[in-house]
């Protein structure tokens, strides 16, 4: 069973994809920023993060940085899910290491087909 790392300020947010996450049958652990994501996964290694990028004391793309720069961790696959969806804003996201980037509003399906294709490449 996979174990996802939701990391978003807002309260609403995180309690929407963790209810979708855990009908599909995921261990879902939150976090309201990137400090806080931090100091969980010194405890537990997720099998993956989904962030969102605006967030007080430590943004999206900062997270992505120390996830991708940490030995324990740089394997993680990194989703940022953000409202900021210009093409340059995308291209930053992947130039921090993420693995995939989806704009807010999404849908869930493809939240869903996201997780589940980098699961399958990570333990493929």
């Amino acid at each position: 069973m996979a174990t996802i790392l939701i990391v978003d300020d807002s309260a609403m947010v995180r309690d929407m994809v963790s209810g979708q996450l855990r009908q599909q049958g995921m261990d879902v652990i939150e976090a309201q920023d990137g400090a806080e994501a931090i100091e969980k996964m010194k405890g537990t290694t997720p099998d993956l993060v989904v962030t969102d990028v605006v967030m007080p004391r430590m943004n999206g793309y900062e997270l992505c940085r120390w996830i991708k720069n940490n030995a324990a961790t740089k394997d993680v696959p990194v989703i940022m899910c953000s409202t900021k969806s210009e093409e340059f804003d995308k291209y930053w996201g992947m130039k921090q290491g993420a693995d995939a980037y989806l704009t807010k509003p999404y849908h869930p399906p493809e939240l869903l087909k996201t997780i589940k294709q980098l699961l399958s490449q990570v333990k493929g």
